[in-house]
């Protein structure tokens, strides 16, 4: 096969592999009062469908990376794809609530499987300068699944019950699978072949766990004794994996990703853009509904303007990354996202539809432009021998950041007064401003980005990727 085609087909994968998890998760919360009530299950067991699934893809994306490394990208995706497509068909056979969790657990293993893959193959398809667009299109079919699935979900819950959005995903899963088994990918690298690292993966699972399960208890039950020992755990099971990495032979995450200041800025942007993204949705639909009394279409209508303003700002942050190099292009994507969020805290009874809209669509803007600068930073950075690392850690960022900023701005909810958008906005705010100092340690123009991508090469030994 030539090299232009088998781009275009692994394009396709991972655009189709990153759209049917970001469906699969909208789907399911439109779904899950129907499945309560078909299964006369609890509330906290019904919360346990998402936070199972959750915990388990948190916990195994950079170990599921570094299995791409080294046995291939296309390989783990067509595993991860078909495992998740099969556990999709089960859960909409399950009997019972108990079931469907197992079965979303089972679910989120193979979702850590095929996420970092969908990065890993682009960064083995294309040259790393040439990454930004097709991440771009990967982050504008992210916004469309995210902006679709409760219309789809919806129309699918009313028609034919729960059970059929989990048939959604089974037919593409298993079209992507075979394909990816059938297609010959690029020779892999030799030095993919290191060790696993499974005491490194433990000892990071266990920080990932401890800290998702920490953040995602914070909303029902505050701040407890349980969340102070849970970030307890959080620091001492942190603090293990650095020192192992540092000693080991063959760690899990590899010096030239975990000794990198910029990797380590575009992961920190990623958590703080996302945590201020989805937190800000949060509060913003919480405070439409409860105190505006918009019903949930009228809602959604509202936040609309992000949601395209996501889908159509990608490619053209691409063309910004190219042109303006990742600083300038992140600087302005954090500051349109934390002026979108202080525009949504100054929103009162008397605010108009075009107030709330221009909230949401710099917002959208704003994070649309953070995810494509900072992810292709992040791929780009780290050596194609260690893109599935570094598609893990991506994906560990924009898991951990939006249960972080739901959490920070249910906490500052709960110690307030009512529903008030002003408190926990400007916390969101002050987070998302942190992304912004933090993008003045990525590359600048294209010409100085070319000078540290070189340096990173004659240090490292990394190939380009073609």
């Amino acid at each position: 096969m030539n090299s232009h085609l088998h781009r275009r087909l692994t394009l396709a994968s991972s655009v189709t592999g990153a759209v049917a998890v970001a469906l699969d998760g909208t789907v399911l919360t439109v779904a899950q009062p129907t499945l309560q009530r078909d299964l006369h299950a609890t509330f906290a067991q019904v919360q346990w469908t998402s936070t199972g699934y959750l915990i388990a893809v948190a916990s195994l994306l950079v170990f599921a990376g570094r299995l791409g490394d080294r046995y291939g990208h296309q390989q783990v995706f067509a595993i991860g794809i078909l495992g998740f497509g099969a556990t999709s068909a089960a859960i909409g056979f399950a009997p019972g609530i108990e079931s469907v969790i197992g079965l979303r657990v089972a679910q989120g293993v193979f979702g850590a499987l095929l996420q970092p893959a969908t990065l890993g193959m682009l960064r083995a398809a294309y040259p790393a300068d040439r990454l930004g667009m097709p991440i771009a299109l990967r982050t504008s079919a992210i916004g469309l699944a995210a902006a679709a699935g409760p219309v789809v979900g919806g129309a699918l819950v009313n028609a034919l019950g729960w059970r059929a959005v989990f048939f959604l995903n089974v037919v593409p899963a298993l079209v992507l699978g075979v394909l990816a088994l059938a297609v010959r990918g690029p020779a892999r690298s030799r030095a993919a072949s290191g060790g696993l690292d499974v005491p490194g993966a433990c000892l990071l699972a266990v920080a990932l766990v401890s800290l998702v399960h920490t953040l995602v208890g914070i909303p029902e039950a505050g701040w407890t004794t349980a969340s102070t020992l849970g970030l307890v755990v959080v620091m001492a099971a942190g603090a293990a994996f650095v020192r192992h990495e540092r000693r080991t032979a063959s760690p899990l995450v590899p010096y030239d990703v975990l000794g990198s200041a910029t990797i380590g800025a575009a992961l920190g942007i990623l958590v703080a853009g996302s945590a201020a993204m989805l937190g800000s949705l949060f509060v913003g639909s919480y405070y439409l509904q409860e105190v505006l009394d918009l019903d949930p279409l009228q809602t959604s209508l509202r936040a609309l303007p992000g949601a395209v303003m996501m889908v159509l700002g990608a490619p053209v942050a691409a063309v910004l990354l190219r042109r303006q190099g990742a600083r300038r292009t992140t600087l302005a994507g954090m500051i349109a996202l934390t002026s979108g969020v202080l525009l949504l805290s100054r929103l009162d009874r008397a605010s108009t539809a075009v107030s709330i809209g221009g909230g949401f669509l710099l917002l959208g803007a704003g994070f649309g432009t953070v995810m494509v600068t900072a992810t292709a930073v992040l791929v780009r950075q780290a050596s194609a021998e260690s893109a599935g690392v570094a598609g893990g850690l991506q994906q560990t960022a924009m898991n951990v950041g939006p249960t972080l900023g739901v959490a920070t701005a249910t906490l500052l909810m709960a110690l307030g007064t009512g529903v008030a958008m002003g408190p926990p906005l400007t916390a969101l705010a002050a987070v998302s401003a942190l992304g912004v100092m933090l993008a003045l340690r990525l590359p600048g123009p294209p010409g100085s980005s070319g000078r540290i991508r070189q340096e990173s090469i004659n240090k490292y030994g990394a190939g380009d990727g073609s």
